[in-house]
């Protein structure tokens, strides 16, 4: 694959690059009888682009009663009336009508019976409008639509609208033919002509007029007493385009990659899009539904009632589409689906940008304006390789770091605290949307969308930018594990199973009550490898960690024997997930330059980190990832912390036994939110002893991380150690840093070790220059259980060293000789986690230690440091 350039996209109207909503036409000026521009198919426009908040709108005066819908209708349209989520409306002060609906044989909605004409038709042409009588009168009656075309027509099970509305060849004239439910009337207006259509009835208005060609027309819609002025259908006040004039929007080259599976800015192909096309403002409307019967539009600018804006079908794609006029930026939508038993399903775009703030669950029209300003950062980044530099993260998750704050707000406090503590890297808990808080973001329905209840998506570019501009990294959490049920999002989407595998058993995942994804499927795989670029392209993150990589791997995953099928060589490996996580990889190595990406992988799959073109001993190719997470290490580690110092020699080797594996993949050592939640404590309290006991080994293991072989990762909190785990509904205790709470530097202190832990790492080569290459540490001490100490040389890549002890115990061991190289003649303390500035007791090595001719733990020199308490102390040359 190769990426597309501009010239490559498909010929098609682009959207301008910064587009009123509502543009006149540019094609030159508009005919003398007909207004500048369209008015939008909204309601009353709005004074300024809705907010993310609670959009202001004035509905438009109830409908009549004589408007109504008959009372019997099915109740699968009556539930449409209700807007686009499971409750009322999001806009508060908006009251929707009730759902229109195909009405009975021989009625018309209209406000009394449709005229029946009495004269012949007459051919005039142009002729003058208050001439036009109500019949039709100067228009030929068109044949009427056959009942199978009108039943599926007015029930949204059309494939092909635009053959039955719009203007069409026909003989003796050109054919026009509108669905305008309730309408009083409808005509054609164009330069010098305007002409009444005739109702058919079911809200459907046709006509014959003895023309040659289809001119530049409009359609003027009359409702009694002026309802709907301005609204869904257009109004009598004012002309408006009909959809139904217009070409497909979508190129054929955008197809074909659809149905290849290889579209990889599907964004721009599928979802809502604001544009220019055919000379007119609007947005085209694209979604992928191959199992439905037909697909509908409905949104404020319908009243939540498509039955005027059913979506053709493009050919055996699965995609269809419209254009709307007059709809732009800020629309609130859904898509009504018919699923093939002709039931019908109101769903959110998959493709949505941007979402209303849960609960509400509608998608809305977007366009980006954000200007961005990190330019300097990405040229940077480009060139940076990132397993050979300084990689430390802050795990963070937005709504409750300060709880309260919108993106923009945190634009202002996030990148000073994380620059002030110097973090090269912020890890954004899932931003996605998502429905329900209390999953943290990791169980998804928006995969397009930033999360509104922080902003828009532009507010979340605006942070980002910002975090750049600082200095510092941007990694997202990213699940294409698997996505929850919601009724109004993606399982089922068209009826039937689509974004899921067919088989129920092997779409259930059996841990979170979710679905998984049909990675064998080429369309659902496209969707999810378009999703990583779009994140790192559209919004310049700089990394996706790729959760749950495990439950993907794996088809008996948390499944008993019996529960689960082998795949084609009869093993447990899901070869289709193998094959996304290598084509997402690959995909966004290569179009996204200096991007990373990290598996959240919890077993010994062989080459998580390895290229995909490199095959390894269990036959399959690397599946690319950039890092993995070394969840042994954080188990090991945490479990030989977690014991009395007096214990701790029984399990010795759990600290040690990292370094067997330690480059067989490119690791991450996290301490995330997933140790600090659900009744684990946090990571002070997983400490035994008292509480300066607790805070000592706390300093002291985060002393021995940033030394070990990897990068490292904490979660927000840990690094002032909070005693009270997470909670997503108050955040970090940030009152324990305030000075008035204790004059200690209990937890001020902690973070104060945690700013010269980062300082120190950024200055030292040796802990980051050689981290996935064993050339670059060496044991020195690895087997002193009894003393429960550890000692190891961590190495540059020009030879120069840095010495790391640490004692686990809470004695002070006085002239403890540890082996160096000789041809370091001095070696000072960089660091000391004991020290009294960080809340310790003060012992230490004040003075430069100098290196004796005495070999020792098989090196020909040794020095005789003390060892504080309960410390980590890190030695360099002097």
């Amino acid at each position: 694959m190769t990426a597309r350039s501009p010239s490559d996209r498909p010929p098609h109207d682009p959207p301008p690059s910064d587009p009123p909503p509502h543009d006149p036409p540019s094609s030159g000026p508009p005919p003398h009888d007909l207004p500048p521009h369209d008015p939008p198919l909204s309601g009353p426009p709005p004074s300024g682009p809705p907010s993310s908040d609670a959009p202001s709108y004035e509905p438009p005066s109830p409908v009549p009663a004589t408007f109504r819908p008959d009372p019997d209708r099915p109740a699968a349209h009556r539930a449409a009336a209700h807007g686009p989520g499971d409750g009322p409306m999001s806009r508060s002060s908006y009251t929707a009508p009730p759902t229109p609906r195909a009405p009975r044989p021989g009625h018309s909605p209209s406000a009394g019976p449709s005229p029946a004409p009495t004269d012949p038709p007459r051919a005039e042409t142009a002729p003058r409008p208050e001439a036009a009588p109500p019949g039709g009168g100067g228009v030929l009656a068109a044949a009427p639509l056959g009942d199978t075309d009108r039943e599926r027509l007015l029930s949204g099970s059309h494939h092909d609208p635009h053959a039955l509305l719009g203007a069409h060849p026909v003989r003796g004239g050109i054919l026009f033919r509108a669905l305008r439910p309730y309408a009083r009337s409808v005509a054609v207006t164009a330069t010098g002509l305007r002409a009444q259509l005739r109702p058919e009835g079911d809200g459907l208005f046709s006509g014959v007029l003895p023309l040659r060609e289809i001119p530049d027309y409009r359609l003027l819609v009359d409702y009694e007493n002026g309802e709907y002025q301005n609204g869904a259908y257009g109004s009598g006040a004012a002309p408006h385009h009909d959809p139904y004039r217009f070409l497909p929007a979508l190129g054929e080259l955008d197809l074909h990659l659809i149905g290849e599976g290889r579209h990889e800015e599907l964004w721009r192909a599928l979802g809502a899009h604001p544009m220019t096309h055919q000379g007119v403002a609007g947005t085209r409307f694209t979604v992928w539904a191959p199992d439905a019967r037909g697909v509908r539009v409905a949104g404020d600018f319908n009243y939540w009632d498509g039955t005027a804006c059913p979506m053709r079908s493009l050919g055996g794609s699965g995609v269809w589409e419209l254009f709307l006029p007059g709809v732009g930026e800020g629309a609130v939508y859904k898509f009504d689906i018919t699923r093939p038993d002709g039931s019908h399903t109101l769903r959110a775009d998959p493709m949505a940008r941007r979402t209303e703030c849960p609960p509400a669950t509608a998608s809305i029209v977007h366009t980006s304006h954000h200007e961005w300003r990190d330019e300097a950062w990405l040229a940077r980044r480009a060139g940076q390789r990132v397993h050979e530099s300084p990689f430390s993260v802050y795990e963070v998750h937005l709504p409750s770091w300060r709880p309260g704050l919108t993106y923009r707000q945190l634009a202002d406090q996030l990148p000073a605290y994380v620059k002030d503590l110097g973090f090269t890297h912020v890890e954004l808990m899932p931003v996605a949307e998502h429905p329900f808080g209390g999953s943290w973001g990791y169980q998804v329905t928006g995969f397009y969308a930033p999360t509104a209840r922080l902003g828009t998506p532009d507010d979340f570019k605006y942070l980002i930018d910002a975090l750049h501009q600082a200095g510092i990294g941007v990694l997202v959490d990213w699940v294409p594990a698997h996505f929850p049920r919601d009724e109004w999002a993606l399982a089922e989407f068209d009826g039937r199973p689509l974004y899921e595998p067919p088989d129920p058993a092997r779409a259930a995942h059996p841990d979170w009550g979710t679905l998984e994804f049909d990675y064998g499927r080429t369309e659902v795989r496209n969707f999810l490898v378009a999703n990583a670029v779009y994140w790192c392209e559209e919004f310049h993150v700089d990394g996706l960690r790729v959760d749950a990589v495990a439950s993907m791997l794996y088809l008996d995953y948390s499944r008993e024997p019996g529960q689960w099928t082998p795949n084609a060589h009869g093993g447990r490996e899901n070869l289709d997930a193998v094959a996304f996580l290598q084509e997402m990889n690959a995909t966004v190595y290569r179009r996204c330059p200096g991007a990373l990406t990290i598996a959240e992988e919890s077993t010994a799959w062989d080459g998580v980190t390895r290229a995909t073109h490199h095959v390894g001993p269990s036959g399959f190719g690397g599946l690319g990832f950039g890092l993995k997470w070394n969840m042994g290490w954080m188990h090991d580690s945490l479990g030989y912390i977690g014991h009395e110092p007096v214990h701790r020699k029984y399990h010795h080797h759990e600290m040690t036994f990292s370094m067997v594996y330690a480059y067989s993949e490119n690791y991450v050592l996290p301490i995330s939110h997933d140790e600090v939640v659900h009744g684990k404590r946090s990571l002070v309290s997983k400490m035994p002893g008292d509480w300066w006991q607790r805070r000592a080994d706390h300093r002291a293991y985060l002393g021995f991380m940033w030394a070990h072989p990897g990068k490292q990762l904490l979660f927000m909190g840990q690094e002032f150690a909070q005693g009270a785990e997470w909670s997503e509904s108050h955040g970090p205790d940030w009152w324990l840093l305030d000075p008035s709470y204790s004059a200690e530097p209990d937890h001020r202190g902690v973070r104060d070790l945690v700013r010269e832990l980062n300082q120190v790492y950024l200055a030292t080569p040796a802990l980051w220059q050689r981290d996935t290459v064993p050339e670059g540490f060496a044991w020195v001490e690895g087997d002193a259980r009894e003393d429960n100490v550890f000692a190891f040389l961590r190495f540059a890549a020009d030879g120069s060293p840095l010495l790391a002890i640490s004692n686990f115990s809470p004695v002070v061991r006085h002239d403890y000789r540890i082996g160096v190289p000789d041809h370091i003649p001095l070696w000072r303390e960089v660091l000391n986690t004991d020290d009294g500035r960080y809340g310790g007791s003060g012992v230490g090595n004040p003075e430069p230690l100098k290196a004796e001719p005495t070999a020792w733990h098989g090196r020909p020199a040794s020095i005789l440091p003390v060892l504080p308490p309960l410390a980590t102390i890190w030695l360099g040359p002097a």
